[in-house]
Protein backbone atom coordinates (compact mmCIF):
# COMPACT_ATOMS: atom_id res chain seq x y z
CA UNK A 1 0.00 0.00 0.00
CA UNK A 2 1.42 3.23 -1.02
CA UNK A 3 1.52 6.05 2.03
CA UNK A 4 -0.75 8.39 0.28
CA UNK A 5 -3.27 4.88 0.30
CA UNK A 6 -2.65 3.94 3.46
CA UNK A 7 -3.46 7.88 4.74
CA UNK A 8 -6.72 8.31 3.11
CA UNK A 9 -7.89 5.03 4.62
CA UNK A 10 -6.65 6.23 8.05
CA UNK A 11 -8.55 9.36 7.60
CA UNK A 12 -11.76 7.08 6.72
CA UNK A 13 -11.12 5.04 9.61
CA UNK A 14 -11.25 7.97 11.75
CA UNK A 15 -14.37 9.01 10.37
CA UNK A 16 -16.13 5.85 11.04
CA UNK A 17 -14.70 4.90 14.32
CA UNK A 18 -14.43 8.50 16.40
CA UNK A 19 -11.06 7.53 17.38
CA UNK A 20 -8.02 5.49 16.34
CA UNK A 21 -5.15 4.22 18.77
CA UNK A 22 -1.17 4.45 17.12
CA UNK A 23 -0.61 1.31 18.24
CA UNK A 24 -3.59 0.39 16.75
CA UNK A 25 -3.38 1.58 13.17
CA UNK A 26 -0.01 0.08 13.03
CA UNK A 27 -0.73 -2.76 13.63
CA UNK A 28 -3.59 -3.49 11.28
CA UNK A 29 -1.51 -1.95 8.42
CA UNK A 30 1.91 -3.40 9.35
CA UNK A 31 3.59 -0.11 9.77
CA UNK A 32 5.68 1.08 12.95
CA UNK A 33 4.12 3.56 15.41
CA UNK A 34 6.55 6.33 13.89
CA UNK A 35 5.10 5.66 10.37
CA UNK A 36 1.55 6.08 11.48
CA UNK A 37 2.72 8.98 13.68
CA UNK A 38 4.17 10.45 10.53
CA UNK A 39 0.77 9.84 8.48
CA UNK A 40 -1.41 11.35 11.10
CA UNK A 41 0.53 14.59 11.01
CA UNK A 42 0.31 14.76 7.47
CA UNK A 43 -3.57 14.38 7.64
CA UNK A 44 -3.16 17.19 10.68
CA UNK A 45 -1.56 19.72 8.25
CA UNK A 46 -4.38 18.82 5.50
CA UNK A 47 -7.11 19.49 8.17
CA UNK A 48 -8.69 15.45 7.91
CA UNK A 49 -8.36 14.74 11.45
CA UNK A 50 -6.72 15.89 15.01
CA UNK A 51 -4.41 14.31 16.62
CA UNK A 52 -4.07 13.61 20.53
CA UNK A 53 -2.50 11.59 22.91
CA UNK A 54 -1.63 8.21 21.76
CA UNK A 55 -4.20 8.75 18.05
CA UNK A 56 -6.29 10.90 16.40
CA UNK A 57 -10.02 11.70 16.36
CA UNK A 58 -12.19 13.36 13.85
CA UNK A 59 -11.21 17.22 13.20
CA UNK A 60 -14.04 18.37 15.00
CA UNK A 61 -13.90 16.43 18.09
CA UNK A 62 -12.16 19.39 20.22
CA UNK A 63 -12.84 19.26 24.02
CA UNK A 64 -15.40 21.42 25.76
CA UNK A 65 -15.59 19.16 28.79
CA UNK A 66 -13.87 21.01 32.29
CA UNK A 67 -12.98 18.93 34.91
CA UNK A 68 -13.80 20.94 38.17
CA UNK A 69 -11.02 21.77 40.63
CA UNK A 70 -11.69 19.26 42.69
CA UNK A 71 -11.63 16.40 40.11
CA UNK A 72 -8.46 17.26 39.15
CA UNK A 73 -6.70 17.40 42.76
CA UNK A 74 -4.51 14.08 43.23
CA UNK A 75 -4.62 13.05 39.62
CA UNK A 76 -0.99 12.44 38.28
CA UNK A 77 0.31 13.85 41.45
CA UNK A 78 3.70 12.82 41.34
CA UNK A 79 4.47 13.91 38.00
CA UNK A 80 2.32 17.45 39.06
CA UNK A 81 4.82 17.58 41.99
CA UNK A 82 7.88 16.69 40.03
CA UNK A 83 7.26 19.68 37.54
CA UNK A 84 6.99 22.08 40.72
CA UNK A 85 9.60 21.23 41.89
CA UNK A 86 11.63 22.00 38.18
CA UNK A 87 9.69 24.63 38.02
CA UNK A 88 11.68 26.64 40.88
CA UNK A 89 14.47 26.98 38.85
CA UNK A 90 12.50 29.77 36.45
CA UNK A 91 11.64 31.60 40.02
CA UNK A 92 13.38 35.39 39.80
CA UNK A 93 16.04 36.48 42.41
CA UNK A 94 15.12 38.95 45.34
CA UNK A 95 12.39 41.36 44.75
CA UNK A 96 11.13 39.29 41.90
CA UNK A 97 7.66 39.04 40.31
CA UNK A 98 5.61 36.01 38.93
CA UNK A 99 1.98 35.42 38.26
CA UNK A 100 0.33 31.86 38.86
CA UNK A 101 -2.66 30.95 37.05
CA UNK A 102 -5.38 28.75 38.59
CA UNK A 103 -4.95 25.25 38.70
CA UNK A 104 -3.46 22.12 40.54
CA UNK A 105 0.17 22.05 38.80
CA UNK A 106 0.35 25.58 39.59
CA UNK A 107 -0.87 25.32 43.12
CA UNK A 108 1.53 22.92 43.65
CA UNK A 109 4.34 25.41 42.69
CA UNK A 110 2.87 27.36 45.02
CA UNK A 111 3.30 25.24 47.89
CA UNK A 112 6.90 25.35 47.27
CA UNK A 113 7.42 29.16 46.89
CA UNK A 114 10.64 30.07 48.54
CA UNK A 115 10.24 32.32 51.57
CA UNK A 116 13.72 33.50 51.92
CA UNK A 117 13.08 36.41 49.38
CA UNK A 118 11.00 39.12 48.51
CA UNK A 119 8.67 37.85 45.67
CA UNK A 120 5.32 39.54 44.84
CA UNK A 121 2.65 36.99 43.37
CA UNK A 122 0.08 38.03 40.82
CA UNK A 123 -3.01 35.15 41.03
CA UNK A 124 -6.22 34.80 39.70
CA UNK A 125 -6.60 31.26 41.34
CA UNK A 126 -8.70 32.08 45.23
CA UNK A 127 -6.88 28.62 46.35
CA UNK A 128 -3.55 29.70 45.89
CA UNK A 129 -4.09 33.67 46.99
CA UNK A 130 -5.72 31.93 50.02
CA UNK A 131 -2.54 29.89 51.11
CA UNK A 132 0.07 32.35 49.89
CA UNK A 133 -1.36 35.27 51.63
CA UNK A 134 0.23 34.70 55.02
CA UNK A 135 3.27 33.18 53.62
CA UNK A 136 6.62 35.41 54.45
CA UNK A 137 7.96 37.66 52.69
CA UNK A 138 5.39 36.83 49.92
CA UNK A 139 3.15 39.69 48.78
CA UNK A 140 -0.10 38.86 47.22
CA UNK A 141 -1.90 40.63 43.92
CA UNK A 142 -5.41 38.79 43.70
CA UNK A 143 -7.09 39.89 40.33
CA UNK A 144 -10.55 41.25 40.59
CA UNK A 145 -13.60 39.21 38.41
CA UNK A 146 -16.32 36.96 38.26
CA UNK A 147 -14.96 33.66 39.96
CA UNK A 148 -15.63 30.43 38.13
CA UNK A 149 -16.73 27.65 40.47
CA UNK A 150 -15.32 25.17 38.51
CA UNK A 151 -11.91 27.01 38.65
CA UNK A 152 -12.43 28.57 41.66
CA UNK A 153 -10.59 31.26 39.10
CA UNK A 154 -11.53 35.30 38.72
CA UNK A 155 -12.20 35.49 35.23
CA UNK A 156 -13.53 38.93 33.25
CA UNK A 157 -12.68 42.40 32.82
CA UNK A 158 -11.26 43.34 35.63
CA UNK A 159 -8.32 41.43 35.88
CA UNK A 160 -7.98 41.40 31.87
CA UNK A 161 -7.31 45.17 32.47
CA UNK A 162 -5.12 44.89 35.83
CA UNK A 163 -2.76 42.75 33.75
CA UNK A 164 -2.45 45.32 31.03
CA UNK A 165 -0.87 47.49 33.36
CA UNK A 166 1.68 44.76 34.88
CA UNK A 167 5.05 43.68 33.52
CA UNK A 168 6.16 40.64 35.51
CA UNK A 169 9.79 38.71 35.35
CA UNK A 170 7.81 35.31 35.15
CA UNK A 171 4.30 33.94 34.14
CA UNK A 172 3.69 30.50 35.44
CA UNK A 173 0.89 28.84 33.56
CA UNK A 174 -1.33 25.70 33.20
CA UNK A 175 -3.22 24.57 30.53
CA UNK A 176 -5.94 22.09 29.18
CA UNK A 177 -4.47 21.44 25.59
CA UNK A 178 -0.98 21.11 23.84
CA UNK A 179 -0.84 20.83 20.43
CA UNK A 180 2.81 21.53 18.44
CA UNK A 181 0.74 23.09 15.86
CA UNK A 182 -2.00 24.66 17.21
CA UNK A 183 -0.82 25.73 20.60
CA UNK A 184 -1.87 26.22 24.20
CA UNK A 185 -5.97 26.00 24.97
CA UNK A 186 -8.59 25.96 27.68
CA UNK A 187 -12.06 25.58 27.67
CA UNK A 188 -13.89 28.60 28.56
CA UNK A 189 -13.22 32.08 26.52
CA UNK A 190 -13.23 34.11 30.08
CA UNK A 191 -10.52 31.88 31.19
CA UNK A 192 -8.86 31.99 28.26
CA UNK A 193 -8.63 35.85 27.84
CA UNK A 194 -7.50 36.01 31.39
CA UNK A 195 -4.59 33.59 30.64
CA UNK A 196 -3.74 35.39 27.44
CA UNK A 197 -3.22 38.58 29.13
CA UNK A 198 -0.83 36.64 31.51
CA UNK A 199 1.27 35.66 28.26
CA UNK A 200 1.66 39.34 27.29
CA UNK A 201 2.29 41.10 30.92
CA UNK A 202 5.09 37.74 31.58
CA UNK A 203 8.87 38.81 30.21
CA UNK A 204 9.49 35.23 30.14
CA UNK A 205 6.07 32.66 30.29
CA UNK A 206 6.43 28.95 31.74
CA UNK A 207 3.62 26.37 31.42
CA UNK A 208 3.60 23.72 33.70
CA UNK A 209 1.71 20.51 32.24
CA UNK A 210 1.64 17.11 32.81
CA UNK A 211 1.58 15.11 29.56
CA UNK A 212 -1.76 13.90 29.19
CA UNK A 213 -2.19 17.36 28.27
CA UNK A 214 0.01 17.03 24.93
CA UNK A 215 -2.01 16.23 21.82
CA UNK A 216 -5.19 17.68 23.52
CA UNK A 217 -6.95 20.41 22.03
CA UNK A 218 -9.85 22.48 23.70
CA UNK A 219 -12.05 25.15 22.56
CA UNK A 220 -10.02 28.14 22.70
CA UNK A 221 -6.17 28.80 22.41
CA UNK A 222 -4.48 31.52 24.55
CA UNK A 223 -0.95 30.86 23.32
CA UNK A 224 0.63 30.13 20.09
CA UNK A 225 3.31 27.91 20.67
CA UNK A 226 5.89 31.17 19.56
CA UNK A 227 4.16 33.21 22.66
CA UNK A 228 5.54 30.56 25.39
CA UNK A 229 9.21 30.43 26.53
CA UNK A 230 9.17 27.16 28.54
CA UNK A 231 7.16 24.31 28.80
CA UNK A 232 7.92 22.01 32.38
CA UNK A 233 6.01 18.59 31.89
CA UNK A 234 7.31 14.74 32.39
CA UNK A 235 8.80 12.11 31.27
CA UNK A 236 6.02 10.67 29.78
CA UNK A 237 5.54 13.13 26.78
CA UNK A 238 5.41 12.31 23.14
CA UNK A 239 8.48 13.37 21.71
CA UNK A 240 7.73 14.25 18.77
CA UNK A 241 5.16 16.61 20.18
CA UNK A 242 7.78 17.97 21.89
CA UNK A 243 9.97 17.83 18.85
CA UNK A 244 7.63 19.89 17.30
CA UNK A 245 7.24 22.72 19.85
CA UNK A 246 11.29 23.29 20.33
CA UNK A 247 11.10 24.12 16.41
CA UNK A 248 8.92 26.73 17.57
CA UNK A 249 11.07 27.73 20.01
CA UNK A 250 9.75 26.41 23.25
CA UNK A 251 12.21 25.38 25.56
CA UNK A 252 11.39 21.71 27.29
CA UNK A 253 12.13 20.42 30.57
CA UNK A 254 11.51 17.08 31.22
CA UNK A 255 11.26 15.57 34.76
Amino acid sequence: MYPEERQQAIAQLVGQRGRLSVTATAEQFGVTTETVRRDLAVLERAGMLRRVHGGAVPVHAVALVELGLGERTGRLAEQKARIAAAALDFLPGMNGSIILDGGTTTAALAELLPTDRQLLTVTNAVPIAARLATAPGITVHLLGGRVRGVTQCAVGDAGVRTLGNLRVDVAFLGTNGITSTYGFTTPDEDEALVKRAMVHAGQRVVVLADSSKLEQETLVRFAAPEDVDVLVTDDGADRDVLAGLEKSGVEVVLV
